[in-house]
């Protein structure tokens, strides 16, 4: 995203809409957009309103390298491998159809980044990689997925590295006895990254109506909510579970 400054009045009307504080200000009649820390998510050209009509969005923020930033950050996007907006992935909301986590096992998302602080894809990968060397492989219908370079290692492409996004959702599917090993894992990692990230576990109902991965939780010390998604299974499966 730029501001033309030919254009604009430094009113600073745009300020306060970048959830990055990316937009800066140069006394005394200066506004500005600091490149690097942009992640294009496009809210202040959306919702903004510049009277001026100064902000612009550039053509090359669809290409590389910035269109990680836009494709990862801007819900209103859409990814050319998944053809979902914006960082999307469709995790529990179609598994009666999908089957990404079957039963006995746990599905999880780390959304790196959320809630809205951004995330560099340098801790993105700091993530991947310790992931990988547990043996995990990450959802292949997760645009990060098309980043990474070698899936083994769990390494990203060198020309995304240095990119910043909104966030970025590390999704995973394993058997459902590796929880509390994979949980500690994630709280360790908590500690290593310059972010946040928000936490997301899917399981499945035990036959009793019971949410079965709670114990596990409760033992961690790991609050949850108590509202969630739910997937009623009304969905025609495309593959067994």
């Amino acid at each position: 995203m730029q501001i033309r400054e030919d254009l604009c009045t430094a009113c600073r009307r745009c300020v306060p809409y970048c959830p990055v504080g990316a937009i800066r200000v140069e006394e005394p009649d200066r506004v500005y957009i600091d490149q690097d820390l942009c992640a294009e998510c496009g809210t202040c050209l959306r919702m903004a309103g510049c009277p001026s009509g100064a902000l612009e969005e550039p053509a090359e923020v669809y290409e590389r390298p910035r269109s990680v930033r836009k494709f990862f950050s801007d819900a209103m996007a859409t990814h050319k491998e998944t053809l979902l907006p914006g960082r999307g992935t469709e995790e529990v909301k179609t598994n009666d159809v999908t089957a990404r986590v079957k039963r006995g096992e746990v599905g999880i998302a780390i959304e790196m980044g959320r809630p809205v602080l951004g995330a560099r894809m340098t801790d993105v990968e700091k993530v991947t990689m310790r992931l990988a060397r547990l043996g995990i492989h990450l959802e292949e219908n997760n645009p990060l997925s098309h980043l990474l370079a070698d899936p083994a290692q769990g390494t990203l492409q060198d020309w995304v590295r240095n990119e910043r996004v909104i966030s970025c959702i590390v999704e995973f599917a394993a058997p459902a006895d590796r929880l509390k090993e994979l949980l500690l894992t994630i709280k360790d990692l908590a500690q290593e990254v310059d972010t946040v990230f928000s936490l997301d576990l899917i399981t499945r109902f035990a036959e009793d109506g019971s949410i079965p991965v709670l114990p596990v939780l409760q033992e961690l010390g790991i609050h949850y909510r108590p509202n969630s998604k739910i997937n009623l299974g009304l969905g025609r499966p495309l593959r067994e579970e």
